[in-house]
């Protein structure tokens, strides 16, 4: 077992990479898969190469794990070697060498504009977590951050006056966010019953509460989302990141470029972003067929 090695490194992924704790959770479980299959071979952390890891990816595969589970697995360790070479426990990086499985692409889930306009219409009611629901999910389609970026943005953070949020990404990054009039109106409908919450026992920093008056968690955001998603005519499955997907294809579709796309995404490269591009083909041809002299 290397548990001390594993107990820095998870330490790392915390203080130093800023790792959401659904990250942090599958690595840690990730790399203790891979310790329990050295342990069974009686091998120790120095004894790993390539073709020992290869053996772990062919157990996996047998038990009937997919291609992006055992993609993520080899991703942990990778991550997890190169931190160890860093410390010097180790001299090379065994992972580097072997191949990630390669992956499906599905098309990203999305709502249409009209789909959009529905859901964002279902918080309705005048109690406080409704003003709440709805200025998160307002605030998630108007900016397109991720929900871990949502739930760590603190009242400071939100500038009204230019109508931008400081956004907290991955790696500690920060980026300005802008946010438009209906997000604006949802955020301070939900500001002036904040305090309401928990019968006034609130933080002051978060900007979203859960009903104890604490910051709120990403999970509780997921079955909020899946609350509203349950309540919609919508018959497909619908995530918090679709809400992100469909900010990036409806600005791509109203012809916003794929650079400030990227930047308002908070993606390091340009790539990650030219996902999106696929999701609005429809689009494109019509505006081949229509424009084309010989279409």
């Amino acid at each position: 077992m290397f548990t001390k090695e594993l107990e820095e490194f998870i330490a790392y992924l915390k203080h130093e990479k800023n790792a959401s704790p659904h990250t942090i959770a599958n690595y840690k479980s990730d790399l203790l898969q891979l310790a329990q299959f050295l342990e069974n071979k009686k091998l120790s952390l120095r004894d790993i190469d390539n073709i020992v890891l290869r053996g772990f990816l062919a157990v996996l595969y047998d038990r009937g794990e997919k291609k992006t589970t055992v993609g993520r697995k080899l991703a942990a360790i990778r991550s997890f070697f190169q931190f160890c070479v860093r410390k010097h426990w180790v001299d090379d990086n065994p992972a580097k060498v072997v191949s990630t499985p390669k992956q499906d692409k599905p098309v990203p889930s999305f709502l249409t504009e009209e789909e959009m306009q529905e859901f964002l219409d279902l918080p309705q009611t005048a109690k406080p977590l409704d003003k709440r629901d709805k200025a998160m999910l307002e605030l998630l389609y108007a900016t397109g951050i991720r929900v871990g970026e949502l739930v760590g943005i603190s009242l400071e953070d939100v500038k009204f006056a230019e109508r931008l949020i400081r956004i907290k990404g991955k790696g500690k990054k920060e980026r300005l966010v802008p946010f438009g009039k209906m997000a604006e109106m949802s955020l301070r409908a939900y500001l002036h019953v904040r305090s309401m919450i928990n019968k006034g026992q609130v933080e002051e920093s978060p900007l979203f509460l859960n009903y104890r008056g604490q910051r709120l968690s990403s999970r509780s955001v997921e079955r909020t989302v899946d609350k509203y998603i349950r309540r919609s005519a919508l018959k497909r499955k619908i995530s918090p990141h679709s809400l992100r997907h469909s900010f990036a294809s409806h600005l791509l579709s109203r012809g916003a470029d794929l650079r400030v796309i990227q930047e308002l995404l908070g993606h390091e490269s340009l790539a990650t972003t030219q996902k999106y591009t696929h999701l609005d083909l429809k689009h494109l041809l019509e505006v081949y067929r229509k424009s084309h002299p010989r279409s």
